[in-house]
């Protein structure tokens, strides 16, 4: 590790943003590549990969994630330089093209020292926070004088993340012709994880699903449902290791067993309506419910709505006048709010592994 590309200064002053996301293939012929760095070190054959694959050859090839990110970097600089920050916005992958460690190149030839990174999660735990960190210390170990990268924090609490997906909620419930939830069901849907993973981050574990329960919660409260189902869909790896159940088609089947002739389907797990939600929700349980003969509604995800931005030009602009609020919210709770620099990992119980007893 170049030692020159760790710098611990907190006075530098800000001149970039980051968007770090996933990342997904824009034709047939980069779908195995990029199962193949999605897989990475799993030894997973090619002819297994195109198997798995098959549901992004269902759309050409084409992931549509890298077209939301497009338009999440334009629309957020065009609202930071209506606010009078006139700062680049890059955008890096950790999964594909353009990968992070490209992109953290490119920020070292214009002469970036500092930038601030969000990701493309709300949430805690590994994949959804921990993993963004180590991609973070990854990139900057792979290249020379890379820039102070800070994460800014998880936004799952932001009461324009919430507002935006109560607003799809309702707006989903009024595509049903709905006023009220007497006969319709309530179902929220985020990216399954395994049960490891889910023990391990947190005081006592489940930081995941308690954080996804809350959000839940206070949706359903703003749109009027007295009740609601958490479940869970894309589940990978081996059938013998436990992930997070229930998956959404079960459930739909469940439902349709106890006479639920009609759900709304809020997936907010995830910011933005990637290949995961248009395969899993809109493709394969819209197939289930019609099958059941149940009606179905499928609500937006939150980066589609403008608060979106503003809630992440509200974090930026606060973070560059030093606002004393962010400071007192985030210096004191930096790993329990997914904040890091230079890719440190997450306070102790928080999305990090617990020490082991002694």
């Amino acid at each position: 590790m170049d030692p020159s590309n760790i710098s611990d200064r907190d006075d530098l002053p800000i001149d970039a943003i980051l968007l770090l996301s996933f990342g997904g293939p824009e034709g047939p012929d980069e779908v195995v590549p990029f199962l193949q760095n999605v897989t990475r070190g799993r030894n997973i054959p090619e002819e297994r990969l195109k198997v798995v694959g098959e549901h992004y050859y269902h759309f050409g090839g084409v992931s549509p994630i890298n077209e939301i990110n497009r338009g999440i970097q334009q629309r957020l600089h065009a609202e930071l330089r209506g606010r009078g920050i006139d700062l680049p916005v890059y955008w890096g992958n950790r999964n594909w093209h353009p990968m992070l460690e490209d992109t953290v190149t490119a920020m070292v030839a214009d002469g970036i020292q500092s930038a601030l990174v969000f990701a493309t999660s709300a949430y805690g735990g590994y994949s959804a926070c921990r993993q963004y960190h180590e991609d973070i210390a990854r990139a900057r170990e792979s290249v020379a004088h890379a820039p102070r990268l800070e994460k800014l924090p998880q936004t799952y609490l932001n009461e324009l993340f919430i507002e935006a997906n109560a607003d799809a909620v309702a707006a989903a419930l009024a595509e049903l012709g709905g006023e009220d939830w007497s006969d319709i069901r309530l179902v929220f849907t985020a990216h399954s994880v395994p049960m490891s993973a889910e023990d391990e981050a947190g005081v006592d574990g489940h930081l995941y699903t308690e954080q996804l329960h809350w959000v839940a919660g206070q949706v359903a409260e703003r749109v009027g449902a007295a009740d609601f189902d958490l479940v869970y869909q894309s589940r990978s790896g081996a059938p013998h290791v436990p992930w997070l159940e229930p998956d959404i088609e079960d459930h739909l089947r469940d439902l349709h067993e106890r006479a639920v002739r009609a759900v709304v389907i809020a997936p907010i797990g995830f910011v933005s309506d990637h290949l995961e939600v248009v395969w899993d929700l809109d493709t394969q349980a819209r197939q289930v419910a019609d099958e059941l003969g149940m009606a179905m509604a499928r609500a937006g995800t939150a980066s589609a709505d403008p608060r979106f931005i503003t809630m992440y030009a509200d974090l930026i602009a606060r973070r560059i006048r030093q606002d004393a609020v962010v400071r007192e919210l985030v210096a004191p709770l930096q790993g329990c709010t997914g904040v890091g620099v230079n890719g440190t990992l997450c306070a102790p119980y928080c999305c990090g592994p617990k020490p082991a007893d002694t």
